[in-house]
Protein backbone atom coordinates (compact mmCIF):
# COMPACT_ATOMS: atom_id res chain seq x y z
CA UNK A 1 0.00 0.00 0.00
CA UNK A 2 3.32 2.47 0.83
CA UNK A 3 3.83 2.33 -3.37
CA UNK A 4 -0.24 2.91 -3.90
CA UNK A 5 -0.30 5.83 -1.60
CA UNK A 6 2.92 7.66 -2.89
CA UNK A 7 2.10 6.91 -6.83
CA UNK A 8 -1.56 8.20 -6.42
CA UNK A 9 -2.46 11.77 -7.75
CA UNK A 10 -3.46 14.30 -5.56
CA UNK A 11 -7.14 14.43 -6.38
CA UNK A 12 -7.27 10.97 -5.79
CA UNK A 13 -6.28 10.55 -2.06
CA UNK A 14 -9.97 10.88 -0.80
CA UNK A 15 -11.02 7.79 -2.87
CA UNK A 16 -7.88 6.43 -1.13
CA UNK A 17 -8.88 6.89 2.41
CA UNK A 18 -12.46 5.55 1.69
CA UNK A 19 -11.42 2.99 0.45
CA UNK A 20 -8.06 1.57 1.66
CA UNK A 21 -8.59 3.37 5.22
CA UNK A 22 -9.58 2.14 7.44
CA UNK A 23 -10.92 -1.92 6.96
CA UNK A 24 -14.31 -1.10 8.22
CA UNK A 25 -15.41 -4.84 8.84
CA UNK A 26 -12.66 -5.31 11.39
CA UNK A 27 -13.34 -2.03 12.95
CA UNK A 28 -16.92 -3.08 13.37
CA UNK A 29 -16.09 -6.26 15.50
CA UNK A 30 -13.93 -4.49 17.29
CA UNK A 31 -16.26 -1.82 18.10
CA UNK A 32 -18.45 -4.57 19.41
CA UNK A 33 -16.36 -6.76 21.21
CA UNK A 34 -14.81 -3.34 23.38
CA UNK A 35 -18.35 -1.79 23.95
CA UNK A 36 -19.31 -5.69 25.44
CA UNK A 37 -16.31 -5.23 27.44
CA UNK A 38 -16.65 -2.13 28.63
CA UNK A 39 -20.34 -2.80 29.56
CA UNK A 40 -19.39 -6.17 31.52
CA UNK A 41 -16.33 -4.29 33.06
CA UNK A 42 -18.64 -1.52 34.72
CA UNK A 43 -19.81 -2.10 38.18
CA UNK A 44 -17.76 -4.71 38.66
CA UNK A 45 -15.77 -4.62 42.36
CA UNK A 46 -12.10 -5.43 42.28
CA UNK A 47 -10.22 -5.84 45.71
CA UNK A 48 -7.70 -2.98 46.47
CA UNK A 49 -5.19 -3.80 49.67
CA UNK A 50 -7.14 -1.06 51.83
CA UNK A 51 -10.97 -1.67 50.39
CA UNK A 52 -12.83 -2.70 47.34
CA UNK A 53 -13.10 -0.44 44.17
CA UNK A 54 -15.63 -0.32 41.71
CA UNK A 55 -15.07 0.34 37.86
CA UNK A 56 -17.34 3.19 36.68
CA UNK A 57 -16.27 2.90 33.14
CA UNK A 58 -14.32 1.60 30.62
CA UNK A 59 -13.00 3.97 27.92
CA UNK A 60 -11.28 2.71 24.80
CA UNK A 61 -8.12 5.03 23.72
CA UNK A 62 -7.81 5.36 20.07
CA UNK A 63 -7.26 2.67 17.72
CA UNK A 64 -6.09 2.82 14.36
CA UNK A 65 -6.72 -0.79 12.56
CA UNK A 66 -5.45 -0.54 9.03
CA UNK A 67 -3.36 -3.24 7.79
CA UNK A 68 -1.87 -6.16 10.18
CA UNK A 69 -1.35 -5.31 13.45
CA UNK A 70 -2.56 -2.15 15.53
CA UNK A 71 -2.11 -0.95 19.36
CA UNK A 72 -4.79 0.70 21.75
CA UNK A 73 -5.38 1.10 25.24
CA UNK A 74 -8.35 0.63 27.73
CA UNK A 75 -8.28 3.09 30.37
CA UNK A 76 -10.15 0.88 33.46
CA UNK A 77 -11.70 4.08 35.65
CA UNK A 78 -12.36 3.12 39.11
CA UNK A 79 -14.07 5.27 41.59
CA UNK A 80 -12.64 4.71 44.96
CA UNK A 81 -9.78 5.81 44.38
CA UNK A 82 -9.36 8.99 46.10
CA UNK A 83 -6.12 10.54 44.16
CA UNK A 84 -3.24 9.77 41.57
CA UNK A 85 -1.56 8.79 44.56
CA UNK A 86 -3.45 5.28 44.94
CA UNK A 87 -3.02 4.77 41.35
CA UNK A 88 0.30 4.89 40.70
CA UNK A 89 0.68 2.80 44.43
CA UNK A 90 -2.37 0.21 44.27
CA UNK A 91 -1.51 -0.42 40.41
CA UNK A 92 -0.02 -3.68 40.84
CA UNK A 93 -3.07 -4.88 42.90
CA UNK A 94 -5.54 -3.42 40.35
CA UNK A 95 -3.83 -4.98 37.28
CA UNK A 96 -4.26 -8.48 38.95
CA UNK A 97 -7.58 -8.07 39.96
CA UNK A 98 -8.66 -6.41 36.41
CA UNK A 99 -6.84 -9.87 34.55
CA UNK A 100 -8.97 -11.98 36.67
CA UNK A 101 -12.00 -9.81 35.42
CA UNK A 102 -11.31 -10.51 31.79
CA UNK A 103 -10.69 -14.03 32.41
CA UNK A 104 -13.92 -14.41 33.24
CA UNK A 105 -15.36 -12.46 30.67
CA UNK A 106 -13.13 -14.71 28.35
CA UNK A 107 -14.73 -17.98 29.57
CA UNK A 108 -18.33 -16.50 29.91
CA UNK A 109 -19.26 -14.41 26.44
CA UNK A 110 -18.49 -15.71 22.86
CA UNK A 111 -17.17 -12.47 20.47
CA UNK A 112 -16.55 -12.47 16.67
CA UNK A 113 -13.02 -12.43 17.39
CA UNK A 114 -10.86 -14.26 19.06
CA UNK A 115 -10.02 -12.80 22.67
CA UNK A 116 -7.33 -13.28 24.38
CA UNK A 117 -5.64 -12.54 27.87
CA UNK A 118 -2.20 -11.85 27.77
CA UNK A 119 0.29 -13.73 30.78
CA UNK A 120 1.30 -11.17 33.51
CA UNK A 121 5.53 -10.18 32.41
CA UNK A 122 6.11 -10.98 36.26
CA UNK A 123 3.97 -12.01 39.48
CA UNK A 124 4.32 -7.97 40.11
CA UNK A 125 3.80 -6.38 36.88
CA UNK A 126 2.29 -3.28 36.56
CA UNK A 127 1.11 -4.04 32.88
CA UNK A 128 -1.98 -6.11 31.62
CA UNK A 129 -2.49 -6.64 27.83
CA UNK A 130 -4.89 -8.80 25.81
CA UNK A 131 -5.41 -9.26 22.10
CA UNK A 132 -8.35 -9.11 19.71
CA UNK A 133 -7.52 -11.11 16.14
CA UNK A 134 -9.38 -12.32 13.35
CA UNK A 135 -7.13 -14.82 12.13
CA UNK A 136 -9.09 -15.41 8.85
CA UNK A 137 -8.64 -11.74 7.84
CA UNK A 138 -4.67 -11.48 9.07
CA UNK A 139 -5.58 -8.79 11.39
CA UNK A 140 -5.36 -8.16 15.03
CA UNK A 141 -5.01 -5.29 18.32
CA UNK A 142 -3.33 -5.49 20.85
CA UNK A 143 -4.55 -3.43 23.99
CA UNK A 144 -2.75 -2.56 27.10
CA UNK A 145 -5.40 -2.45 30.29
CA UNK A 146 -4.63 0.65 32.63
CA UNK A 147 -6.37 1.21 35.72
CA UNK A 148 -7.34 4.90 36.47
CA UNK A 149 -7.96 7.17 38.76
CA UNK A 150 -11.16 8.76 38.02
CA UNK A 151 -10.37 12.49 37.86
CA UNK A 152 -12.80 13.64 35.42
CA UNK A 153 -15.79 12.24 37.09
CA UNK A 154 -17.12 15.32 38.30
CA UNK A 155 -16.63 17.17 35.11
CA UNK A 156 -18.69 17.96 32.41
CA UNK A 157 -16.49 17.81 29.19
CA UNK A 158 -18.16 19.72 27.16
CA UNK A 159 -17.68 22.49 29.33
CA UNK A 160 -14.30 24.32 29.89
CA UNK A 161 -13.12 22.67 33.55
CA UNK A 162 -12.67 25.59 36.59
CA UNK A 163 -8.99 26.72 35.95
CA UNK A 164 -8.74 26.09 40.03
CA UNK A 165 -8.88 22.15 39.28
CA UNK A 166 -5.12 22.64 36.95
CA UNK A 167 -3.83 25.00 39.14
CA UNK A 168 -4.39 21.91 41.92
CA UNK A 169 -2.54 19.53 39.59
CA UNK A 170 0.24 21.60 38.90
CA UNK A 171 0.69 22.90 42.83
CA UNK A 172 2.21 19.96 44.50
CA UNK A 173 -0.68 17.79 44.27
CA UNK A 174 1.12 16.08 41.67
CA UNK A 175 3.58 13.10 42.95
CA UNK A 176 7.22 14.88 42.07
CA UNK A 177 8.31 13.03 39.22
CA UNK A 178 4.87 12.01 37.55
CA UNK A 179 4.15 14.92 35.46
CA UNK A 180 2.50 13.68 32.42
CA UNK A 181 2.72 9.92 33.46
CA UNK A 182 -0.81 10.24 34.82
CA UNK A 183 -2.54 11.12 31.43
CA UNK A 184 -4.57 8.29 31.29
CA UNK A 185 -6.70 10.21 33.93
CA UNK A 186 -7.61 12.74 30.93
CA UNK A 187 -8.43 10.02 28.49
CA UNK A 188 -11.82 11.51 28.21
CA UNK A 189 -11.27 15.34 27.22
CA UNK A 190 -8.55 13.69 24.74
CA UNK A 191 -10.64 11.56 22.73
CA UNK A 192 -13.76 14.65 22.83
CA UNK A 193 -10.92 16.77 21.40
CA UNK A 194 -10.70 14.61 18.53
CA UNK A 195 -13.98 13.08 18.12
CA UNK A 196 -15.90 16.43 17.77
CA UNK A 197 -13.70 17.62 14.78
CA UNK A 198 -15.53 17.45 11.06
CA UNK A 199 -15.56 14.15 9.30
CA UNK A 200 -13.06 15.29 6.57
CA UNK A 201 -10.67 16.20 9.30
CA UNK A 202 -10.93 13.07 11.17
CA UNK A 203 -10.16 11.56 7.64
CA UNK A 204 -7.14 13.41 7.06
CA UNK A 205 -5.76 12.32 10.66
CA UNK A 206 -6.88 8.81 9.51
CA UNK A 207 -4.32 9.06 6.45
CA UNK A 208 -1.63 11.04 8.65
CA UNK A 209 -1.53 8.01 10.99
CA UNK A 210 -1.80 5.71 8.15
CA UNK A 211 1.41 7.38 6.76
CA UNK A 212 3.40 7.94 9.93
CA UNK A 213 2.85 3.86 10.18
CA UNK A 214 4.04 3.41 6.88
CA UNK A 215 7.43 5.44 8.18
CA UNK A 216 8.01 3.36 11.52
CA UNK A 217 7.85 -0.22 9.42
CA UNK A 218 10.27 1.26 7.46
CA UNK A 219 12.78 3.40 10.03
CA UNK A 220 11.21 1.15 13.31
CA UNK A 221 12.04 2.54 16.82
CA UNK A 222 12.39 5.25 18.18
CA UNK A 223 9.52 8.08 16.25
CA UNK A 224 7.90 10.60 17.70
CA UNK A 225 4.29 9.61 19.24
CA UNK A 226 1.75 8.74 16.85
CA UNK A 227 -0.74 11.75 19.16
CA UNK A 228 1.45 14.02 18.02
CA UNK A 229 1.08 14.00 14.68
CA UNK A 230 -2.39 13.95 15.20
CA UNK A 231 -2.29 17.48 17.01
CA UNK A 232 -0.32 18.63 14.42
CA UNK A 233 -2.74 17.92 11.71
CA UNK A 234 -5.71 19.52 14.18
CA UNK A 235 -3.33 22.36 14.53
CA UNK A 236 -3.05 22.27 10.70
CA UNK A 237 -6.54 22.34 9.76
CA UNK A 238 -7.40 24.77 12.41
CA UNK A 239 -4.43 27.59 11.46
CA UNK A 240 -5.00 26.97 8.22
CA UNK A 241 -8.18 26.13 6.48
CA UNK A 242 -11.25 25.91 9.47
CA UNK A 243 -13.03 24.74 6.05
CA UNK A 244 -15.16 21.49 6.77
CA UNK A 245 -14.67 20.57 2.98
CA UNK A 246 -10.99 21.36 2.64
CA UNK A 247 -8.31 20.16 0.11
CA UNK A 248 -6.75 16.62 1.24
CA UNK A 249 -3.60 17.22 -0.27
CA UNK A 250 -3.22 20.34 0.72
CA UNK A 251 -3.85 18.87 4.46
CA UNK A 252 -1.53 16.20 3.89
CA UNK A 253 1.16 18.70 2.73
CA UNK A 254 1.24 21.16 5.78
CA UNK A 255 1.11 18.80 8.09
CA UNK A 256 4.60 17.01 6.57
CA UNK A 257 6.23 20.42 6.18
CA UNK A 258 5.52 21.05 9.93
CA UNK A 259 7.46 17.69 10.39
CA UNK A 260 10.09 18.88 8.49
CA UNK A 261 10.23 21.89 10.49
CA UNK A 262 10.06 20.47 14.06
CA UNK A 263 12.88 22.85 15.60
CA UNK A 264 10.33 25.65 15.54
CA UNK A 265 7.26 23.79 16.89
CA UNK A 266 5.28 25.37 19.81
CA UNK A 267 2.31 24.40 19.74
CA UNK A 268 -0.87 24.34 22.60
CA UNK A 269 -4.04 24.71 23.12
CA UNK A 270 -6.32 26.69 25.64
CA UNK A 271 -9.96 24.52 25.37
CA UNK A 272 -9.44 23.08 28.57
CA UNK A 273 -6.77 24.77 30.53
CA UNK A 274 -5.77 28.77 29.94
CA UNK A 275 -3.59 31.38 31.36
CA UNK A 276 -6.05 33.01 33.55
CA UNK A 277 -5.47 31.57 36.84
CA UNK A 278 -1.33 32.99 38.56
CA UNK A 279 -0.13 29.28 39.15
CA UNK A 280 -1.07 27.86 35.99
CA UNK A 281 -0.15 30.62 33.83
CA UNK A 282 3.49 30.68 35.35
CA UNK A 283 3.97 27.05 35.21
CA UNK A 284 2.77 27.06 31.31
CA UNK A 285 5.06 29.99 30.66
CA UNK A 286 7.93 28.02 32.14
CA UNK A 287 6.99 24.74 30.12
CA UNK A 288 6.58 26.51 26.47
CA UNK A 289 10.11 28.55 26.80
CA UNK A 290 11.59 24.83 26.84
CA UNK A 291 13.66 23.02 23.72
CA UNK A 292 11.58 22.86 21.04
CA UNK A 293 9.78 21.02 19.75
CA UNK A 294 6.84 21.45 22.18
CA UNK A 295 3.46 20.37 21.14
CA UNK A 296 1.65 20.04 24.53
CA UNK A 297 -1.45 17.51 25.57
CA UNK A 298 -4.65 19.74 25.32
CA UNK A 299 -6.27 18.03 28.66
CA UNK A 300 -3.06 17.83 30.32
CA UNK A 301 -0.41 20.99 30.31
CA UNK A 302 1.89 18.57 32.28
CA UNK A 303 2.70 16.45 29.29
CA UNK A 304 4.70 17.70 26.23
CA UNK A 305 3.45 15.15 23.58
CA UNK A 306 6.25 15.93 21.48
CA UNK A 307 8.35 14.27 23.65
CA UNK A 308 12.13 15.10 24.91
CA UNK A 309 13.99 13.14 22.13
CA UNK A 310 14.71 15.90 19.01
CA UNK A 311 16.71 12.80 16.91
CA UNK A 312 13.34 11.04 16.93
CA UNK A 313 11.73 14.07 14.70
CA UNK A 314 14.82 14.24 13.12
CA UNK A 315 14.09 10.66 11.20
CA UNK A 316 10.66 11.29 10.71
CA UNK A 317 11.24 15.23 9.27
CA UNK A 318 14.15 13.14 6.54
CA UNK A 319 11.21 11.13 5.76
CA UNK A 320 8.53 13.53 5.47
CA UNK A 321 10.93 15.79 3.15
CA UNK A 322 10.98 12.63 1.19
CA UNK A 323 7.52 12.27 0.57
CA UNK A 324 7.12 15.55 -0.27
CA UNK A 325 8.84 14.78 -4.00
CA UNK A 326 6.42 12.38 -4.56
CA UNK A 327 2.93 12.09 -6.90
CA UNK A 328 0.85 11.96 -3.83
CA UNK A 329 1.27 15.95 -3.75
CA UNK A 330 1.37 16.65 -7.77
CA UNK A 331 -1.81 17.06 -9.62
CA UNK A 332 -2.56 15.25 -12.83
CA UNK A 333 -0.88 17.74 -14.74
CA UNK A 334 2.31 17.47 -12.55
CA UNK A 335 1.41 20.90 -10.94
CA UNK A 336 2.54 20.67 -7.32
CA UNK A 337 0.25 21.31 -4.54
CA UNK A 338 0.72 24.30 -2.41
CA UNK A 339 -0.07 23.84 1.53
CA UNK A 340 -1.94 25.91 3.48
CA UNK A 341 0.23 28.67 5.34
CA UNK A 342 0.81 28.35 9.08
CA UNK A 343 3.03 29.33 11.72
CA UNK A 344 5.21 26.59 13.93
CA UNK A 345 4.54 28.72 16.83
CA UNK A 346 1.71 29.61 18.55
CA UNK A 347 2.27 32.86 20.58
CA UNK A 348 2.15 33.13 24.16
CA UNK A 349 0.53 35.83 26.13
CA UNK A 350 2.44 38.10 27.78
CA UNK A 351 3.24 37.15 31.45
CA UNK A 352 0.75 38.76 33.83
CA UNK A 353 -0.58 40.38 30.58
CA UNK A 354 -4.61 39.76 33.07
CA UNK A 355 -3.29 41.41 35.63
CA UNK A 356 -1.76 44.11 33.91
CA UNK A 357 -4.61 44.65 32.04
CA UNK A 358 -7.09 44.41 35.18
CA UNK A 359 -4.86 46.95 37.27
CA UNK A 360 -5.09 49.19 34.23
CA UNK A 361 -8.76 49.03 34.05
CA UNK A 362 -8.92 49.49 37.85
CA UNK A 363 -7.03 52.79 37.88
CA UNK A 364 -8.27 54.37 34.85
CA UNK A 365 -12.13 53.34 36.66
CA UNK A 366 -10.40 54.71 39.52
CA UNK A 367 -8.77 58.15 38.13
CA UNK A 368 -12.51 58.62 36.33
CA UNK A 369 -14.68 58.29 39.56
CA UNK A 370 -12.45 60.53 41.81
CA UNK A 371 -11.43 63.14 38.78
CA UNK A 372 -15.25 63.91 38.57
CA UNK A 373 -15.55 64.24 42.33
CA UNK A 374 -12.61 66.47 42.67
CA UNK A 375 -13.92 68.77 39.45
CA UNK A 376 -16.93 68.56 41.03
Amino acid sequence: MEQDLRSIPASKLDKFIENHLPDTSFCADLREVIDALCALLKDRFFRGPVRRMRASKGVKGKCTALKGRSDADLVVFLNNLTYFEDQLNQQGVLIKEIKKQLYEVQHERRFGVKFEVQSLRSPNSRALSFKLSAPDLLKEVKFDVLPAYDLLDHLNILKKPNQQFYANLISGRTPPGKEGKLSICFMGLRKYFLNCRPTKLKRLIRLVTHWYQLCKEKLGDPLPPQYALELLTVYAWESGSRDCEFNTAQGFRTVLELVTKYKRLRIYWTVYYDFRKTKVSEYLHKLLQKDRPVILDPADPTRNIAGLNPKDWRRLAGEAAAWLQYPCFKYRDGSPVCSWEVPTEVAVPTKYLFCRIFWLLFWSLFHFIFGKTSSG
